[in-house]
C-alpha cells in the first residue's frame, strides 16, 4: 500500500512509482488518502494515520512504501496502532521524514524498515541502480552491501576500523528531532545512519552539537554517513569538514561517501537489522529487513 504520512505528493510522480512496482509483479495500492493536501501537509493528521493503521491492520498488504517525505510523520506516529504492527509485521519502506515514523515503529514493534526511494519515483535523481536497489532490498533476503564513492562529497569522512551493530538512524534533522521523545533510541552498540539535504554546514555542526551534548553518541559502535546533498553555502568550511570533525574524536569507525540519502543515485539500506561497517575496505553490509 503506498501511504504519504508526511507532505503532499505528485500523482504523476507516484504513477511512475507504480509502473515500476507493477513491473516487479507487486500490486501497489493506493491509501485512501494519498494525495490528500492540508498546506504542506498530506491531509489531516487524522486522515494520515488512518491510511497507515488500514495499511498495517489489512492482511493482504504486505508492505507499505511511502510515497515521499517532506514533514509530517512526527505528528502522527504516536497514534499508530503497534499492537496491529506487532501482530503483523511488515516492512516500511521510505526516507527523510519517514526516519520519525521508522522510528516510531523500532521503539514500537521493533520493526526494521527500509531507508530508501519513495513511490513518488523521479527518474532523473533515481536512475535504474537505485531502482534494482530498492528492489532487492524489498523482495529478497540477501544483505544489503552499499560501498563508499569517491565521487560524493562525504567521502573523505573517515576513521579507520571496523563496526557491528544494528544500522538505526537516517536522516540527521530528524535524528536531532527526536532527542527527548520516546522515540529516540538507545544508540549503545549500533552503527548511526546519517545523511540529510540543503542544511547549511553551521545547522549540521548545530545538530551533531545537539547530538553530543545530549550525550546520545555515547556507546556508538561506529557511524555510517551517507549522502549530504545541496549543503554547501558560502563559508570556507564545507559540510565534510564539520561531520568530520563532529564525528571524528568520537572513538569509533567513521565511513562517508555512501550513496543513501537525497542524492542523485540514492540507494536503500535496512534500517533496524544488524550491520557491520568496514571503513578500511569502504563498505557497508546490512542483514535483510524481510524475511
Amino acid at each position: 500500500m503506498l501511504v504519504s504520512p508526511s507532505g503532499p505528493t505528485r500523482p504523476e510522480r507516484v504513477a511512475r512509482g507504480v509502473e515500476l512496482l507493477t513491473g516487479w509483479g507487486l500490486r501497489p495500492v493506493l491509501a485512501p488518502n494519498a494525495y490528500a493536501r492540508q498546506g504542506y501537509l498530506a491531509g489531516a493528521d487524522e486522515l494520515r494515520a488512518a491510511d497507515l493503521n488500514t495499511a498495517f491492520a489489512d492482511p493482504e498488504v504486505r508492505g507499505v512504501i511511502c510515497t515521499r517525505g517532506g514533514y509530517g510523520a512526527q505528528r502522527i506516529v504516536d497514534a499508530i496502532d503497534m499492537a496491529a504492527v506487532r501482530r503483523d509485521p511488515k516492512v516500511v519502506a521510505g526516507f527523510s521524514d519517514i526516519t520519525a515514523l521508522q522510528f516510531a515503529l523500532w521503539r514500537g514493534a521493533r520493526l526494521a524498515g527500509v531507508h530508501g526511494p519513495g513511490a513518488a519515483w523521479r527518474d532523473e535523481r533515481t536512475p535504474l541502480r537505485s531502482a534494482e536497489s530498492l528492489h532487492a532490498a524489498l523482495t529478497t533476503t540477501e544483505p544489503v552491501t552499499v560501498a563508499a564513492v569517491a565521487e560524493e562529497e562525504t567521502f573523505g569522512v573517515r576513521v579507520p576500523g571496523q563496526a557491528t551493530g544494528p544500522l538505526l538512524g537516517g536522516n540527521l534533522c530528524l535524528v536531532a528531532a527526536s532527542l527527548g521523545t520516546p522515540d529516540m533510541p538507545d544508540l549503545t552498540g549500533a552503527v548511526l545512519l546519517v545523511e540529510d539535504v540543503q542544511e547549511p554546514p553551521y545547522k549540521v555542526d548545530r545538530m551533531l552539537t545537539q547530538l553530543r551534548r545530549a550525550r546520545a553518541l555515547e556507546g556508538l559502535a561506529g557511524v555510517a554517513v551517507g549522502q549530504f546533498t545541496g549543503c554547501a553555502d558560502g563559508w570556507s568550511v564545507g559540510v565534510a569538514d564539520v561531520l568530520s570533525e563532529r564525528l571524528g574524536d568520537l572513538g569509533v569507525p567513521v565511513l562517508g561517501g555512501l550513496p543513501v540519502g537525497h542524492g542523485p543515485g540514492q540507494l536503500t539500506v535496512p534500517v533496524g537489522t544488524e550491520a557491520v561497517l568496514d571503513a578500511e575496505a569502504g563498505t557497508l553490509t546490512v542483514a535483510p529487513a524481510v524475511r
